[in-house]
């Protein structure tokens, strides 16, 4: 037999109306009810039917953004800030509100999610990341719930909305620039292997030191966070080498702003000492020292874009799913020196 709100209601000792208010997140119930209701709803495993809500109520007007990490940590990265401002122009346009959840782990992520979805508090999710097999998109998947991706999916790109650069490319095209240079002992530095993001540079990486038969040395690889912490131990860690290299790909500028502080308590110098070309032409990129040569992924035409493909979708469920490229360029500055 189907559990009902009145079950619900009964086990949290509240009133099936008090039921109702907490699955809509209503602000007039507290939080300490909320918990409570909530914790009955997963005990007996009751979900609600946001279908039939969504036909009483037409729409929350309300996008929710699932973001890869806790706010402490996601904050610190000045690209959340600017692809939020984009999918904020165009949620404000369309008089859509924005949800955020965030999550020290990807078990967290997850449920975060999914409460946001079945309170019915949005009316679709976008993803500001791409994991390999992630239980999030597998959930939205599931339930068929209206959702546009950040970044090139795992499996299916075909058939999933997203919006991404030619990560691949941007990194080939940067590390034949590094070639160009008269560099061999080119470095790689990045985030989690799990992010599609990743994958698809570091890919392009390999594929331009093949294409010039250059044999890829592992101990030039580093994955660490998308955090100045994460850069400072990458070049650490690089430079206790026997040989280290003489220039990086980093695939984010704040991972280049914790290297160019490290090389300075160093001695060392960019580009004398080593070249560093990177990803995201953060505004800090042009003012540092020495101005950073980065990869524009023009950050807030991703989340503008985004932000329309998942109304579009919200508002016409039957349409095919979208893949949008934004167009890269690389920033050449003062961070890149031809080898003599």
């Amino acid at each position: 037999m189907a559990v009902t709100i009145k079950d619900v209601a009964k086990v949290a000792n509240v009133t099936p109306s008090t039921v109702s208010r907490v699955i809509s997140n209503s602000p007039r119930i507290s939080e300490k009810t909320k918990r409570k209701v909530r914790q009955a709803m997963e005990e007996l495993g009751y979900l609600p039917n946001f279908k039939a809500r969504s036909l009483a109520n037409r729409s929350t007007q309300t996008i929710g953004l699932v973001m890869p990490n806790s706010t402490d940590k996601v904050f610190q990265n000045p690209f959340f800030p600017e692809v939020i401002r984009g999918i904020s122009k165009i949620a404000h346009s369309m008089e859509y509100a924005l949800h955020i959840s965030t999550g020290e782990t990807e078990e967290e992520i997850y449920e975060g999610l999914v409460r946001m979805v079945q309170s019915g508090r949005v009316d679709g999710v976008i993803l500001l990341y791409s994991r390999i097999n992630d239980n999030v998109m597998s959930f939205l998947e599931e339930k068929k719930f209206p959702y546009t991706i950040i970044g090139k999916p795992y499996l299916n790109s075909d058939e999933i909305s997203h919006v991404d650069n030619d990560n691949f490319s941007a990194a080939k095209e940067v590390t034949k620039y590094l070639l160009k240079l008269g560099h061999k002992r080119i470095g790689f530095v990045a985030g989690s292997l799990n992010l599609m993001v990743t994958l698809e540079r570091k890919r392009g990486y390999e594929s331009a030191l093949l294409d010039s038969d250059i044999t890829i040395n592992n101990d030039y690889i580093v994955h660490e966070e998308f955090l100045r912490e994460g850069g400072q131990e990458a070049i650490s860690e690089l430079l206790s080498l026997k040989e280290p290299p003489t220039s990086l790909v980093v695939a984010d500028d704040l991972m280049a702003f914790g290297m160019l502080n490290t090389l300075d308590e160093m001695g060392l110098r960019v580009p004398d000492d080593i070249s560093i070309i990177s990803f995201n032409n953060l505004l800090l990129s042009e003012v540092s020292r020495p101005p950073l040569t980065s990869v524009d992924i023009n950050i807030y035409n991703l989340g503008l874009q985004s932000a329309k493909c998942l109304i579009e979708k919200i508002k016409q469920p039957d349409e095919p799913a979208k893949r949008i490229i934004i167009p890269y360029k690389v920033i050449e500055r003062n961070s890149c020196k031809k080898l003599s």
